[in-house]
């Protein structure tokens, strides 16, 4: 199934990727070994627009550190340059308050 919405912020796209919450690279460290399960290294992930995508890796651009401390959605939402990104894109692109409430009950956990 294709998705069409960037699970970060919340704007219809059809440029959808899936960002891997833990780095490929990452999966032979023992670290990651020791603190996941191969299916959680293989299927750790969010579907967000190119936009986001490249956000991430700007704000964390080694693997080792998007694995070790930014490994869920809740996580790259509480990183500060990422939040100001998300904000950013959704004034930018209007989105809908309803959009953007789902996503703060999503984050706050």
């Amino acid at each position: 199934m294709k998705r069409t919405h960037c699970e970060l912020c919340c704007r219809s796209s059809q440029d959808i990727s899936k960002h891997h919450l833990i780095p490929a690279a990452c999966h032979t460290n023992k670290w990651f070994k020791k603190n996941f399960t191969r299916h959680e290294m293989g299927h750790r992930a969010v579907f967000v627009c190119r936009e986001c995508h490249h956000a991430i890796h700007d704000a964390v651009p080694s693997e080792k550190e998007l694995g070790k401390k930014w490994n869920t959605k809740e996580l790259l939402l509480s990183h500060p340059k990422i939040r100001i990104h998300v904000e950013w894109m959704q004034k930018r692109y209007k989105i809908g308050q309803h959009a953007k409430e789902a996503q703060t009950v999503v984050a706050k956990g």
